[in-house]
């Protein structure tokens, strides 16, 4: 076991917990489940192809286990929102995926009680202060790639970023790697930067929105053999 600044490191034995975000369909949900993922992600952004009305996001997440963690991916969602939303789909955590600020942060998890994770864009070395300052107020950091200037998605755009920028370093929270993952290089990132949670969503998909179950499998055992 090895501690860095007074926090402790999970040792690389340990399963790497995988979300698999962006799910549309009951098939695509009990793949997900059956394949052993720790996370399922709802996304309510109506860009986005993998984007669900509340009414089938209700009947998607009512057939998910007890144990599995249901994220509802929001992007800079008022209040009047997240209530319509959390009134029907019974989440267990919020991830907000959009410019909120860190005091937007605050008052979101403060005010709906429920656990916050927050997506932090990541391009370069500039960018890796947002991390810390989101820390001090999320539950969980998702450390994603930031999108191109003039990107439709926030997230979901199959783009990575330098995995070396966060190579060795430890936070207080947790947090998740995203950006770009595939089964093909899951588990060179999770080596590389000693992520023990990653989120993929396109990295598994046949076309836009539409979920691949070899991949899917493919993706969480590529991601936990690396820890081994």
């Amino acid at each position: 076991m090895r501690w860095s600044k007074g926090i402790e490191r999970a040792p690389m034995a340990d399963p790497v917990a995988v979300k698999i975000c962006g799910l549309t369909s009951p098939q695509a949900v009990s793949d997900a489940v059956t394949a052993g993922a720790r996370y399922l992600g709802f996304v309510f952004f109506p860009r986005s192809p993998r984007h669900l009305d509340i009414a089938t996001a209700a009947e998607l997440v009512a057939s998910v286990p007890i144990g599995i963690a249901k994220v509802a991916l929001t992007v800079d969602a008022d209040d009047p929102a997240l209530d319509a939303l959390l009134a029907t789909v019974p989440i267990d955590m919020l991830q907000l995926h959009g410019h909120e600020p860190p005091a937007r942060v605050a008052e979101v998890k403060a005010r709906f009680g429920l656990p916050v994770m927050k997506a932090v864009g990541v391009a370069d070395r500039r960018d890796l202060a947002m991390l810390g300052r989101y820390m001090e107020v999320a539950d969980q950091i998702l450390v994603d790639a930031k999108p191109p200037k003039g990107a439709d998605l926030p997230g979901g755009n199959g783009l990575a970023f330098d995995w070396r920028l966060i190579e060795g370093r430890e936070w207080k929270k947790p947090w998740m790697l995203a950006g770009g993952l595939t089964p093909e290089n899951v588990a060179d990132a999770v080596r590389l930067t000693g992520a023990r949670q990653v989120d993929v969503s396109s990295g598994v998909e046949s076309a836009p929105g539409v979920k691949d179950p070899a991949r899917i499998k493919a993706f969480i055992q590529a991601a936990q053999h690396a820890a081994a």
